[in-house]
């Protein structure tokens, strides 16, 4: 009688002190994710209106029942924006209106001449100097004026950017002497978010009023960043065109006390990025039996940097052309952040022809962007027709065959 008495003393401790343990280790996630530093992301906002992720459930993202639609439409004032849907064009843009955004009365009042008085205030001496430091040739082509405003949320741990319009962009259409404009943003030199805005057709002075919201940045951390607006034009049958670039150090801007509305004018893009495009170390060897040629991309070196101050995320794409008509393509994996990639990656292609006189080999490195469209950073063609130390290589895979011959090369532009 005593033994199962004994073990259901210790059967019931057991118990008491499992249950015990388990709410303890839930108080402990509990406690700690309430404590945990928001994570570091963005909400996107079109047309100024503010909203912050507790705000986005799933029922409720741009609309509501009837009841609290009508409580709403009573709540909002007159000169409010808010997302009306069914306005927009079939591009899925945004009527352009006179409607002020909401937010700080120094927003609403403000005009180019507001923009140009509180930019005095607000701009650091490096600011000024490096603005004064651009080039004659720069000064002269004139690309245009960025409007843009930067808030500090420190409720939220928010860095908020709102970019408000470009004025006197120049044409890169040369038929309809119109751009299809649209802003890609980078915040350096994590480059942690690539956001962009939407494309506005045919406008040389689009209103984008699109509000970017970054979450989880103390402020302490403000200082130093740097953001990096480039300016492009959509073209829907080749790569982008580039209208510019700006630049704004965040060194030295105070916004404690509020929304700083600013403009800066869109420079050319980094000059020095074109001087050398880096070179690219490849091996061929034609077999005559198989009538294959083996391609093995090996290393490349010296590669520019993407943007301003981060480095490329290079890959090499291999196409293989016929009589000028391209019948292959392969492609490397990705290298992160770095300028000197190692690939060693064979590929081998079957000729169509005897021989190697019609075929020609193009090798395009380019820089892997999710957010947009990959970048060529450079380019290298190898074939009978081909220049320099290209037609030098491919004269040696013909006159040497079964043999692999390894060259470096240096890359064009793209």
């Amino acid at each position: 009688d005593e033994i199962p008495t004994v073990v259901g003393i210790f059967s019931a401790f057991g118990l008491v002190f499992s249950v015990s343990l388990f709410a303890w280790i839930c108080c402990q996630r509990k406690s700690s994710k309430s404590n945990k530093t928001p994570p570091y992301k963005f909400v996107h906002v079109l047309k100024g209106v503010d909203i912050y992720p507790e705000n986005l459930n799933s029922k409720k993202k741009f609309g509501a029942d009837d009841k609290s639609e009508a409580k709403n439409k009573s709540a909002m004032p007159k000169n409010s924006l808010h997302l009306d849907l069914e306005k927009r064009d079939l591009n899925g843009n945004f009527p352009k209106t006179t409607t002020k955004m909401q937010g700080s009365p120094d927003l609403e009042n403000s005009s180019p001449k507001h923009f140009a008085e509180r930019k005095k205030d607000s701009v650091s001496p490096d600011s000024l100097k490096s603005i004064a430091s651009l080039s004659s040739e720069d000064k002269q082509e004139k690309l245009g004026t960025l409007f843009f405003s930067l808030e500090y949320n420190f409720e939220k741990k928010a860095f908020v950017v709102n970019i408000k319009e470009a004025r006197g962009l120049p044409a890169m259409d040369e038929q309809s002497m119109t751009s299809d404009p649209y802003i890609k943003m980078t915040i350096l030199p994590e480059k942690k978010h690539k956001v962009k805005t939407r494309v506005l057709r045919k406008t040389l002075d689009p209103a984008f009023d699109e509000t970017f919201t970054f979450y989880g940045i103390p402020y302490s951390q403000i200082q130093d960043l740097t953001l990096h607006f480039m300016i492009l034009s959509f073209d829907r049958f080749s790569r982008d065109d580039v209208i510019g670039e700006v630049l704004i150090p965040l060194a030295g801007i105070e916004l404690s006390e509020g929304r700083l509305l600013m403009d800066r004018e869109i420079i050319k893009r980094n000059v020095r990025k074109s001087s050398g495009r880096g070179e690219l170390l490849v091996s061929l060897c034609y077999q005559s039996t198989t009538n294959t040629l083996t391609v093995v991309v090996l290393k490349a070196r010296h590669l520019p940097k993407s943007d301003v101050s981060g480095l490329s995320d290079p890959y090499v794409k291999v196409n293989l052309y016929h009589a000028k008509k391209r019948i292959s393509k392969k492609k490397t994996h990705v290298k992160k952040c770095t300028p000197n990639a190692v690939f060693n990656e064979l590929f081998v292609f079957d000729i169509p022809c005897e021989g190697l006189d019609d075929i020609s080999i193009e090798f395009l490195v380019l820089d892997s962007d999710r957010g947009s469209r990959n970048e060529v950073i450079g380019r290298l063609t190898l074939g009978s027709s081909a220049e320099g130390t290209g037609g030098e290589h491919w004269k040696e895979i013909c006159e040497y065959p079964r043999r692999q011959i390894a060259k470096w090369h240096m890359l064009c532009d793209g």
